[in-house]
């Protein structure tokens, strides 16, 4: 059953998007909120450095190897049950890591809370794309979802800093708090959802089993690039161990009657296009943030809350997203409008490259707002293609690819940067001018990154149609859920 039709019916189209807004806005504060907060965790309970990093770690980890998993248990066992379920999850370990008293307890707390987060996104995400029909409206609706998600990462970096001077334990409880208050909202606004058909109950354990540990090794091996040449044999060795699964798995989902994932979606180019796209601009996007503000604290003794509210302004995209973004989707189409985020993130980070010791923030504030602009310009599009012309029991399948391959950018990004910088960095002499070459040279994986990312959207521009030539592009007056529906 679809929701649109309650949703309709009660008036409630948008406060239904605005809770469900409510996940993504819980799920980028959060992550931003703890990096902005680990070093004072780490000095107020004495962890050690890898342990530190694994409370980041943990949770890319959770996330990046479940997501495929999520999304397609959304489809199979209810939207509507696992957003519920995995919202409550997300609640109860992001307390329980506010009360931690030792490493571990930070470290599983939030793997636990990735792996939440692996669950109810893509079942949030797939809730709206099968509550609106394709072309303006669904677009109006990602995109706003898109802008909320970039916006709880942007105000999250000054928030964390905030409640790190209240004390760091607050960053834990108060995603809590907010998980709470989108439960309880929720439960008066999600409509009840059918069961799904008997034909989509069948569940392929084998599949679902090598699909999860082909991602965990793979996001391990991933975040292991990190310590560069520690380590080398695990690190080499959780790659290797990942592709060969990823290799089983294909196998496996060849010769199930009940398939986890339906290895003919990979079939449809935009859908990979647009994977492949949010992988490389996604990856770009937080590697070119990593390396700027380890700038601003490290080489320029900025604290973590200047560098926070000095990055707020990459937060345009929150206000961007769903006002520019549509009006130019609509008259351009989705495959222009993401060529031209990623010639604008080149841009952007190009412009930091020659980067000085004494930069003014006036110096630095064209880059951060460019790249602002340019996350408006390319992340909610991606979001649209990599759900587009998806049929609508396969779209919890699509968001979980999207936001699987979502975080594997991350993960790639922020590791090829600082194994970029500390390669660059250990032949050095340590000295501030060297530190800020080695920040230069690391500078340049972001840039590479969004070369390969136009590229690839580039493939994708002969077959680029404004929204007005989409499917489900009819006058909203004409259209059954136009009564109180975003657009």
């Amino acid at each position: 059953m679809s929701t649109v039709p309650a949703a309709r019916k009660s008036g409630r189209a948008w406060p239904l998007l605005l809770v469900l807004c409510g996940t993504i806005f819980l799920e980028g504060s959060d992550v931003a909120m703890l990096a902005v907060a680990v070093p004072t965790i780490r000095a107020d309970l004495g962890l050690p450095t890898g342990t530190a990093a694994w409370v980041m770690s943990g949770y890319v980890l959770g996330y990046a190897g479940f997501t495929l998993l999520g999304g397609r248990a959304a489809d199979l066992l209810g939207r509507r049950r696992m957003f519920f379920t995995w919202l409550g999850v997300f609640l109860v370990f992001s307390m329980l890591g506010g009360f931690a008293t030792d490493g571990w307890m930070l470290v599983v707390a939030r793997f636990v809370t990735g792996v939440a987060a692996a669950f109810m996104t893509p079942a949030a995400m797939s809730i709206i794309t099968t509550s609106y029909p394709e072309g303006p409206q669904r677009d109006k609706a990602l995109l706003v979802f898109a802008g909320v998600g970039a916006g709880g990462f942007s105000l999250g970096l000054v928030i964390g800093g905030l409640l790190t001077e209240l004390g760091w334990r607050w960053v834990f409880f108060a995603p809590a708090f907010l998980a709470g208050a989108i439960l309880l909202s929720a439960l008066r606004l999600l409509p009840a959802e059918a069961r799904p058909e008997p034909a989509q109950r069948g569940y392929d354990l084998a599949g679902a089993a090598s699909a999860a540990a082909a991602m965990l090794l793979l996001a391990y091996g991933i975040v292991r690039l990190e310590h560069r040449g520690e380590g080398l044999g695990l690190t080499l060795g959780a790659l290797a161990a990942g592709l060969a699964l990823v290799a089983a798995f294909i196998v496996i989902e060849r010769r199930a009657k009940a398939p986890l994932v339906r290895l003919g979606i990979f079939r449809q180019a935009a859908v990979v296009r647009a994977d492949l796209g949010a992988l490389l601009f996604l990856g770009a996007f937080f590697g070119f943030q990593f390396i700027v503000t380890l700038y601003l604290q490290e080489l320029r003794g900025w604290s973590s809350l200047q560098a926070a509210i000095a990055l707020i302004v990459m937060g345009c995209d929150a206000v961007l997203a769903p006002t520019l973004t549509p009006r130019l989707v609509n008259r351009y189409g989705i495959g222009r409008v993401i060529f031209g985020g990623f010639l604008l993130a080149i841009v952007a980070y190009g412009l930091f490259l020659p980067v000085e010791m004494d930069w003014s923030y006036a110096a630095m504030f064209p880059s951060l707002i460019i790249a602002g602009t340019a996350f408006a310009l390319a992340y909610g599009p991606l979001t649209i293609a990599a759900t587009d012309s998806v049929a609508k029991e396969e779209q919890g399948l699509a968001g979980g690819l999207l936001y699987t391959f979502t975080q594997f950018g991350s993960a790639v990004g922020i590791s090829a940067v600082t194994a970029v910088y500390g390669i660059a960095e250990a032949g050095a002499d340590g000295s501030p001018g060297a530190v800020l070459d080695a920040y230069r040279t690391a500078l340049v994986v972001p840039v590479v990154m969004v070369l390969l990312g136009a590229a690839v959207s580039a493939s994708g521009l002969r077959n680029a149609r404004p929204a007005g030539q989409r499917k489900g592009a009819a006058p909203a007056a004409h259209d059954e859920v136009s009564d109180g529906a975003p657009g």
